[in-house]
């Protein structure tokens, strides 16, 4: 019996008859898809793969928490998830919030704990079968969650409520979650259970032992068989049956399981894949058909079962046949076990397609998913990620003529390092006069103008930070050529953007050297996370043909040669130009975030020109112009003639002029949605 069509309070049905049967598993008119109650933790996970804990030197850090890990999954796979827990009023609580956010998964239940601080857990990787990690939750902020932190109708409002088993194993977290399932069970909101049985959360073993997946323990079987009778779906490995059970035979577990719910069972079977039991429990596990999954090597499993509900839970709330259900989760987890981290690691719905696909046409090369480029694609531009309609840059990450400058009006070279920090108030004066809220951007240098990046980050705006030499031909990169090594220090929101004069027809050797030091730029982006903005300035000498498609062809190139830059940074082209530019992105990079327009120094009416041929450029954001705005202001307070305020001015004037300017060419849909070179907002 479906649990939508039962009375107030009724016993967990069967999910025999769903959606695909006909009829819903959910009653209807629900606006949330699930509320998540349970850990919402920081995840500590050491980079050195192979080595002790002791011995790990630096870590990455991650949301993690069983319960956060599968609303940040659902959410991924397109579901209204919600989470109900607590954080700690600190840098890390706001963290996991944010982080949820901006994945799409509702933190309005998310309370705040001003008197403890958020839970953290160290992981380690030391070999396939070894993930040692301790977990730090002395009366962390979750654990406190408490029943005034939600109402009826929050819970009222979804189609389901899942709880994970810490989430009994206090009195405290025990009282509030059976008030929630008691507010489930009188609204027809369909319940799920994820064991997620971890002994040392229970008191059962040292401390430091947060790795030890089982401990037998009578107490807390006959703890979860008084709570399973709550639950639709249930959802757990063999060990977790086992402890629900009180067995140590698996089937005699399950049948203990079966006496006290109805519930439908999911087991997970690691590599193997899962087992449903819908109904009655089979006399032997072999007479229940197994829902065989893809095999691939394992370099974590930590966060595997999360990413295992998720996708699970993506399909059996969309009302899809249990097989269906089945065949997302074992895909969903075998991802993850592939992958650093847990709900990073969690895949995306066109992931998952991708994956499903090729491990039916050739399981054996995807036994490596972290080794398939297009896949590991996917995985970084196919979440969603922060919108930019609209990018109205002021670019003073110039080096050169800085130090220019400063010679002709014989300042002092450390004088140019707080001229940039003038250019950041400027920046942040016009974004709350005009109201432009992410959509403000600034390119800035990290040799004169680190000050000024500090200042900028944060703030929500747009940065783009170069690492090309200056002048260089062929390309070298500013520190070095280790370009990785020097992404390390870098902010996630900074924009790695380098200008790269190139052009399609140059000599063969400058050509492949420049190609090479572009796909090691782009791959160590790709390892990074951060975005590439790529600038082509085409030479214009003698030596080399000129043309209007010059600027195609050399993007064109580097799409040929696999490099996928989210930015492009390109000169004024005429309205011809851009339809072929906007054509050749559609076809090769429809996840491309956009195109920039830079000044070379060009005067206002002049790049005006330029704004108005751009007009009905698809995939034109904005602009980043650099001289035009700070030459003359720079020379005049360099030079004394002009103090801070005045400086701040004049910038400003320009540089509101400009975007004034941009918003009459591009009218109405300056302020628009995103074009269709956006997919990643839609998934």
């Amino acid at each position: 019996m479906d649990h939508s069509s039962t009375s107030s309070g009724a016993t967990p049905g069967s999910d025999a008859h769903s959606g695909a049967a006909g009829g819903s598993r959910f009653a209807p008119g629900r606006s949330r898809d699930i509320v998540c109650l349970g850990r919402l933790a920081v995840d500590l996970y050491a980079q050195q793969v192979g080595a002790r804990l002791e011995d790990v030197s630096s870590f990455a850090k991650y949301l993690g928490g069983s319960s956060a890990n599968i609303a940040f999954g659902c959410a991924r796979l397109g579901l209204n998830a919600a989470m109900l827990a607590r954080v700690g009023d600190d840098h890390m609580g706001r963290f996991l919030t944010e982080t949820l956010a901006k994945e799409g998964c509702d933190v309005s239940h998310v309370r705040i704990d001003h008197e403890r601080l958020t839970a953290l857990v160290l992981l380690g990787l030391k070999d396939r079968d070894t993930f040692p990690l301790i977990f730090y939750r002395e009366n962390c902020a979750d654990m406190a969650v408490d029943e005034t932190d939600f109402d009826e109708a929050f819970i009222a409002s979804s189609k389901a409520l899942l709880i994970t088993g810490t989430h009994f194993s206090t009195e405290q977290v025990n009282h509030t979650s059976r008030r929630a399932l008691d507010y489930a069970r009188h609204n027809q909101v369909r319940t799920v259970l994820d064991i997620d049985y971890r002994p040392v959360l229970w008191g059962l073993t040292g401390k430091a032992d947060g790795e030890t997946r089982f401990v037998a323990s009578e107490g807390v079987s006959a703890h979860l068989q008084r709570i399973l009778p709550l639950f639709d779906l249930v959802i757990g490995t063999e060990e977790e049956f086992r402890i629900a059970g009180g067995k140590s035979e698996l089937i005699d577990a399950l049948a203990m399981v079966r006496a006290v719910t109805p519930a439908t069972l999911v087991l997970k079977r690691g590599p193997l894949g899962c087992q449903i039991i819908d109904g009655k429990l089979p006399d032997s596990l072999d007479d229940a058909p197994v829902h065989g999954g893809v095999e691939v090597e394992v370099l974590n499993v930590l966060g595997a079962g999360d990413a295992f509900a998720s996708g699970f839970l993506s399909g059996w709330l969309r009302d899809q046949p249990l097989d269906a259900c089945a065949r997302a989760a074992n895909a969903s987890g075998a991802l993850v076990v592939s992958r650093h981290g847990c709900a990073p690691a969690m895949p995306t719905p066109a992931e998952l397609d991708y994956f499903l696909r090729e491990a039916h046409a050739d399981p054996q090369r995807m036994r490596r998913p972290d080794r398939d480029e297009k896949l590991a694609r996917l995985h970084r531009v196919s979440p969603a990620r922060k919108p930019w309609h609209e990018v109205l840059g002021f670019a003073f990450d110039h080096r050169n003529p800085f130090f220019e400058l400063a010679q002709q009006t014989g300042a002092d070279e450390a004088r140019i390092a707080p001229l940039k920090r003038l250019f950041v108030e400027a920046v942040a004066q016009t974004e709350t006069a005009l109201g432009l809220q992410n959509r403000i951007g600034v390119l800035i240098d990290d040799r004169y103008g680190q000050d000024a990046l500090n200042a900028a980050t944060g703030r929500g705006w747009w940065i783009g930070r170069p690492v090309e030499l200056p002048g260089s031909v062929p390309l070298v990169f500013d520190h070095g050529r280790s370009i990785g090594t020097t992404l390390l220090a870098w902010p996630q929101e900074h924009v790695v953007k380098c200008l790269v004069q190139l052009h399609p027809d140059e000599p063969i050797e400058q050509r492949l050297e420049q190609e090479a030091q572009l796909r090691a730029l782009y791959d160590a982006t790709q390892a990074s996370g951060h975005e590439l903005l790529l600038e082509v300035i085409p030479p214009k000498h003698a030596a080399l043909p000129q043309g209007p498609d010059i600027v195609y062809r050399a993007l064109k190139r580097l799409y040929n040669l696999g490099i996928y830059p989210e930015w492009w940074k390109l000169e004024p082209m005429d309205a011809a130009q851009w339809q072929a530019i906007d054509t050749l992105i559609g076809e090769r990079d429809p996840y491309c975030r956009g195109v920039v327009l830079l000044g070379l120094s060009a005067a206002v009416e002049q790049l005006s020109e330029g704004f108005r041929a751009a007009a009905q450029s698809a995939t034109c954001r904005g602009f980043t112009v650099g001289r035009t705005i700070f030459h003359e202001p720079s020379h005049a307070w360099l030079a004394g003639e002009i103090g801070d305020d005045e400086l701040i001015a004049r910038v400003r004037q320009t540089f509101e002029t400009l975007i004034a300017a941009w918003r009459a060419a591009r009218g109405a849909r300056a302020q628009g949605a995103p074009d269709h070179v956006h997919q990643e907002q839609a998934a």
